[in-house]
């Protein structure tokens, strides 16, 4: 594995290559920006009108959302870890570890943490981890996710294969809770749901294309795209860019994991 330092859009970042892959990760937020693997084609959506401030969170990637997923809390929304700076802590086994270390002295946030993202490249595989450690004396709960923007040529012809019989809450329908009954998601309109207690490996199905998607330690799947209506409203998104992307996001969302002093939560996203 490489690492090397790179500037993308004036933004401190790291270039992975690993096995004929490529990825890109900016600092802030240890967002994965960019992910090739060896046979060239770009996987991740990023958005051409995605804001590169050093505050403000980047539209596209794969954002790291913690310790709070959406609204679901007195936190901003998704939670701090997107937003903050982390750094580089070097290579070990292969992956590119990246950490942000709180010290509890945060009036929003009180408690000591030790966050590490983990980077793993190979030919045609990528696989991302979140681990988060309790440094402090008291127990916290928390939510998190790896909100993953993937890249698709056409929305109308996508689907996500895999979520057949799980249940699932309709952020888009006042979080009314249902049932996927289709073998096959497909996008019409907005799209924001929360699927329960996923086990099954799924696969992002994209014309021609197929991306499989696994995950360990999440306990759900959450699946969004604005759709055009929405999409029209958010700013660093082009009136079209609903079309090129589908979330597809590991996720602890809907049951907190309480951590007790000294102990540790990992969960991870595979792709490839």
């Amino acid at each position: 594995m490489q690492i090397e330092p790179v500037s993308f859009r004036g933004m401190p970042c790291l270039r992975i290559v690993a096995d004929g892959a490529r990825a890109l990760v900016a600092l802030h937020g240890a967002q994965l920006l960019s992910w090739r693997p060896a046979d060239g084609r770009e996987r991740l959506f990023l958005s051409e009108r995605a804001v590169f401030d050093g505050r403000t969170a980047i539209r596209g990637g794969i954002p790291v959302i913690f310790p709070q997923f959406g609204e679901r809390g007195a936190l901003q929304k998704h939670g701090f870890a997107r937003n903050r700076e982390w750094r580089l802590e070097g290579e070990e086994r292969g992956e590119a570890v990246f950490a942000l270390v709180g010290d509890g002295s945060d009036a929003d946030w009180p408690h000591p943490f030790h966050a590490r993202l983990r980077i793993g490249l190979a030919s045609e595989r990528l696989r991302v981890a979140l681990e988060i450690g309790n440094t402090g004396t008291v127990p916290f709960a928390f939510t998190a996710a790896l909100h993953s923007y993937l890249r698709v040529d056409d929305l109308s012809q996508s689907t996500i294969e895999g979520l057949q019989g799980c249940d699932y809450e309709d952020s888009a329908a006042g979080g009314t809770l249902h049932r996927q009954h289709d073998y096959e998601v497909a996008f019409a309109g907005e799209t924001d749901r929360i699927y329960n207690d996923v086990v099954a490996p799924l696969a992002l199905l994209d014309g021609a294309h197929r991306l499989d998607i696994e995950q360990d330690g999440f306990g759900d799947v959450v699946v969004w795209n604005p759709g055009e209506q929405l999409c029209a409203r958010i700013g660093d998104l082009a009136p079209d860019d609903w079309k090129r992307f589908a979330c597809v996001e590991a996720g602890q969302v809907l049951q907190a994991v309480v951590l007790g002093p000294g102990e540790r939560w990992r969960g991870a996203q595979l792709l490839g």
